[in-house]
């Protein structure tokens, strides 16, 4: 699994591992423990000490680090802002669609040998979102079991102006980070799925002028204040993993890798 804003660290008694992959290092060491009898990867996608601003995160490495370890499902929790006053923060959303606002990213691990056209109508796990909701709802937070979210690119937070565009066209949460890993784990046919920890309301909300747009320092704050709630999600999830998730399309995405080695 990945950590965000804030979710540096996961388990407790865990063993190291420092991997290279065909693209660099990944963003950190991956720790590896355990959680009842399954084995878990985890990584912070922005590093240790967050030395890695969205835009710049090694997001190629992180993704083909978890497959050099063997995993077949990742998590990938994430901080977000709410574009629908119905969504507070606080709240948890599991997210089903995704819309690339980003640019200049490496986004693919087809950008040589043979040519391979991957399906993404369905971002996101769909035999695993309906797990990731019931551990939500079981850790007692509230729990949106669907949501689109914008990926821009950051640093920066958006302007009111594509804020109140985002908010017309439907959209739920904003987020710099679930473009590209969600779609490199579709490449490489892991199970995939994203759980937004809302933070704040993005630029704010048209019908209270109390609600101000938000800052780093504040999604930092609300984020640590909150990974409680992440951390017991996960622990409740991660035992009731399918060691192979059934009745999705996830795995038939990968194709012919064979010009990067293992």
């Amino acid at each position: 699994m990945f950590g965000g804003s804030g979710f540096y660290s996961f388990l407790d008694d865990v063993e190291e591992m420092v991997l290279h992959t065909p693209f660099g290092p990944p963003s950190a060491p991956v720790t590896i423990g355990q959680i009842g009898d399954r084995r878990v990867a985890f990584l912070p996608r922005h590093g240790r000490d967050h030395q890695f601003a969205p835009h710049t995160i090694p997001t190629k490495a992180n993704v083909w680090a978890m497959r050099l370890l063997g995993v077949n499902t990742l998590i990938g929790p994430c901080a977000a802002g709410s574009l629908d006053a119905t969504i507070a923060p606080g709240h948890f959303v599991v997210l089903d669609q995704l819309v690339d606002r980003t640019r200049g990213r490496p986004d693919t691990y087809y950008d040589r040998g043979d040519a391979h056209h991957v399906a993404f109508a369905d971002p996101y796990c769909t035999a695993l979102a309906p797990l990731a909701v019931d551990a939500g709802r079981a850790v007692g937070v509230h729990t949106h079991e669907r949501g689109t979210v914008v990926v821009v690119n950051g640093p920066r937070f958006s302007t009111r102006a594509e804020s109140r565009w985002y908010r017309a066209q439907g959209w739920h949460v904003v987020n710099m980070t679930q473009y590209p890993e969600a779609y490199l784990a579709r490449e490489l046919g892991i199970h995939y799925t994203g759980i937004a920890l809302v933070t704040d309301y993005d630029t704010g909300v048209d019908d209270d002028p109390s609600v101000q747009p938000v800052t780093q320092a504040q999604v930092f704050e609300f984020f640590e204040a909150n990974v409680h709630h992440i951390r017991a999600l996960l622990m409740h999830l991660v035992p009731r993993l399918p060691d192979e998730p059934a009745g999705c399309q996830c795995a038939d995405a990968i194709g012919p890798l064979h010009h990067y080695s293992t």
